[in-house]
């Protein structure tokens, strides 16, 4: 806007406040006031957020100001200790105040100006901060989702209650908070709400610019635990739809101390949810013709390796949580190919073909049952238990499990059949109850009777997505994980039925492996 023919700049004023150690907890929260010109009346311009249990906050909430060259814009900062939840902020406990122009903030070295609180005698108030920067014309607003896996252990009694805070990097090198995400209790695997962001405020519209990403443990008494931390874009963050961005949560203290540490865990960035129309690209199940989605990405990887070891390259392939024409019947196994009598697809080929064809016909409907997939499977294994034949049955899901206790009885009952079962999860779901059914650490049980052996193979693809986006490398590393346990499970099986090797020059069939989808 115009003001007395000067153009006016927007500038954001960011808030650290520093303060000593006179009362043990504090809630604080700064009130910025700006002075009338003609009145000198102080009006409340806003407030901060109240911050728990802290000395040193850093604010999250910016004053974004019009700057006028030629005006005297006199500004008001007072610290208040929230101790209730009145509105009225006379009602809490003073902590301090301090006066500067808008000017004098602009003016300073690098636009960061450090003043003194005072305003309680014979007390010392602590510092604030203040830092200044020109907002640019960039109006985008971003929208992102995040979750992170196998996150490092914090807490004694549980597992951590990780939250996210993210820092736009200032021009002097520094960084500045600018949001935070809700802490997720009780997990290592947390998936955080989607929020939405001005990019400005994360990047002041340069989406090259470094954006720092914390990773901590809530506590209740404010002294949250630092897990680790990643860098980023705009850019990167955004980047092509449909695409994931992995980011390892690195902690440079024990990086230095530990020679094996790897990471802290990871955090990734699904640009795309599944509970979208598959013809959105924002959706797991998108169709691109540049790409390949997820889904697609996990059949070909692992298909590809475990086609050559079938005779016939005929794959029985199944869907599951669909609602079906004509009627819109729900089912939890239904084949592909829209064939009931014959659920077969011919090569890894067909059964793509046949995925992307029911994506055209059937409607993705919600709850996520496992069992009834693995019990039709299961029976198909009971008819063949010789040795001549062993089927891998390979589920790939973007929802959390809804019905995990006939699952586990299902996995229990196939265990003693010549099966193994491959879970991959795609998308930034929580995965939790899923390493329950891989039992590589406790053998799953049910009813009191434990699987005879272990079958399950469970993995997020989300840790094997390669950062540069290279598909060929990310399925590679996907099929090595996923089926490095498939012989050591079959020579399990036939040892437990004492099943011998045939003769090598025998002119019998070998075993085959027979796939399921």
């Amino acid at each position: 806007m115009l003001h007395d023919g000067f153009k006016t700049d927007k500038l954001v004023i960011f808030l650290l406040f520093f303060m000593l150690p006179f009362w043990l907890l504090l809630l604080p929260v700064v009130v910025l006031y700006l002075q009338a010109v003609g009145t000198k009346e102080w009006r409340e311009f806003g407030r901060t957020e109240v911050i728990d249990n802290t000395r040193n906050p850093d604010f999250v909430r910016k004053f974004v100001l019009d700057f006028f060259f030629e005006e005297k814009q006199n500004l008001r900062f007072d610290v208040y200790n929230v101790d209730s939840r009145s509105c009225n902020i006379s009602k809490h406990d003073f902590l301090g105040q301090t006066f500067c122009t808008l000017g004098e903030i602009i003016g300073s070295t690098g636009g960061r100006l450090e003043r003194t609180l005072s305003g309680i005698p014979g007390k010392k108030c602590g510092v604030i901060i203040f830092a200044a920067e020109e907002l640019s014309n960039c109006r985008d607003i971003a929208t992102m989702q995040l979750c992170a896996n196998k996150l490092d252990k914090k807490d004694f009694f549980g597992k951590s209650d990780p939250f996210l805070v993210f820092y736009r990097s200032n021009e002097d090198g520094t960084f500045t908070i600018c949001h935070k995400t809700e802490v997720i209790k009780n997990t290592l695997n947390p998936v955080w709400q989607p929020f939405t962001i001005p990019v400005r405020a994360l990047c002041n519209g340069d989406y090259d610019r470094t954006v720092k990403v914390d990773v901590y443990d809530w506590d209740r008494d404010g002294s949250h635990d630092f897990i680790g931390e990643f860098t980023t874009s705009y850019r990167e963050l955004s980047r092509g739809q449909n695409q994931f961005n992995v980011y390892e949560v690195l902690n440079p203290k024990k990086k230095g101390k530990k020679k094996k540490y790897i990471n802290s865990g990871t955090v990734s960035s699904p640009t795309s949810t599944s509970i979208c129309n598959p013809s959105q690209p924002t959706s797991l199940h998108y169709m691109s013709p540049y790409q390949m989605n997820a889904y697609a990405m996990a059949l070909k990887a692992v298909g590809e390796i475990i086609q050559d070891y079938d005779s016939d390259k005929l794959f029985p392939a199944y869907g599951f949580g669909a609602k079906l024409p004509p009627d819109g019947k729900i089912s939890h196994a239904f084949p592909l190919g829209g064939d009931g009598d014959n659920p077969n697809c011919v090569g890894i080929e067909g059964v793509l073909e046949a995925y992307f064809q029911s994506l055209r016909t059937v409607q993705l409907y919600g709850p996520t049952n496992f069992a009834p997939v693995i019990n039709k499977v299961a029976n198909c294994a009971a008819e063949i238990t010789d040795g001549s034949q062993y089927f891998v049955l390979l589920m790939i899901t973007d929802g959390v499990i809804s019905d995990m206790v006939q699952t586990k009885e299902a996995v229990v009952n196939a265990a003693s059949l010549p099966l193994s079962i491959i879970i991959v999860g795609v998308g930034p779901a929580e995965f939790d109850a899923m390493e329950e059914l891989d039992g590589d650490e406790v053998r799953v049980s049910s009813r009191g009777r434990l699987a005879e052996r272990d079958i399950v193979q469970f993995v997020p693809f989300r840790d094997y997505i390669d950062r540069s986006g290279n598909q060929v490398l990310s399925m590679a590393r996907l099929a090595k994980d996923v089926l490095a346990e498939i012989p050591d499970q079959l020579l399990s099986f036939m040892k437990s039925r004492g099943i011998e090797p045939r003769p090598a020059l025998s002119s019998s069939p070998l075993p085959e492996l027979h796939r399921h989808i």
